[in-house]
């Protein structure tokens, strides 16, 4: 992605590490508007080369947050995970059609979510806090590296899988694994962000069990972020 003239220059207010690789970005918001399950583009040190990121923050909120994994050897993520408080970074004005918890009026929903896909679920949890979703899977590698957990089960019921090591609070497995727990209902919406291969499994599994696609809401992110 190369840069525009709309693009924007945002001032870093921290980096917060939520376990070794995965840290959360807070940028001053200024004036920029958005909705949870926007994304937008973060630039790199060139100002050059970017990768999407997904909002994690409310739409009421003053800062811009990011959950975002550091890709050794990538173009972005390293020079995101070493900012300081003041510095600033490139923004592209947000964009996106993947819209959690807001497809059709009043209808319950379940989301699912791998790694850093839970941000835009963290997003709408901010935004809409009292209109939880049915249920949320949530698959890690470890189990540090869920994150802000505790802060996610007060508001939802939440099913966590760890694939690479056993945890007491955990389902030992990957998150496709848990999904014969998912709510089933012709009124039900379902949103699923991360990884491709997740999204395609858990695709097929609804519609094999008659769920329509237009209900199947889908946000991938692929197998390394850079």
């Amino acid at each position: 992605m190369t840069m525009n003239n709309d693009n924007e220059m945002a001032r870093v207010i921290s980096v917060n590490w939520h376990a070794p690789g995965i840290f959360e970005l807070a940028l001053e918001r200024d004036d920029i508007r958005f909705m949870p399950g926007d994304c937008t583009a973060l630039f790199g040190a060139d100002n050059q080369a970017s990768r999407p990121y997904s909002f994690a923050s409310g739409v009421d909120e003053t800062a811009l947050r990011f959950l975002i994994r550091r890709m050794e050897g990538g173009e972005v993520s390293p020079y995101l995970a070493e900012r300081q408080p003041g510095d600033r970074v490139r923004i592209s004005p947000p964009f996106g059609w993947f819209r959690p918890g807001q497809s059709g009026e009043g209808a319950p929903s379940v989301f699912i979510a791998t790694g850093t896909g839970i941000a835009p679920f963290f997003s709408y949890l901010r935004t809409w806090p009292d209109s939880p979703p049915l249920r949320v899977l949530y698959g890690v590698r470890k189990r540090a590296d869920a994150i802000d957990l505790e802060w996610l089960r007060a508001r939802c019921d939440v099913r966590l899988a760890v694939s690479r090591e056993d945890a007491e609070d955990a389902f030992r497995g990957r998150v496709t694994d848990l999904l014969p727990d998912v709510p089933l209902g012709p009124e039900i919406h379902y949103y699923l962000c991360g990884l491709d291969a997740m999204i395609d499994q858990t695709t097929v599994w609804l519609e094999e069990r008659g769920i329509d696609i237009a209900h199947i809401h889908r946000e991938c992110f692929f197998n390394a972020e850079s």
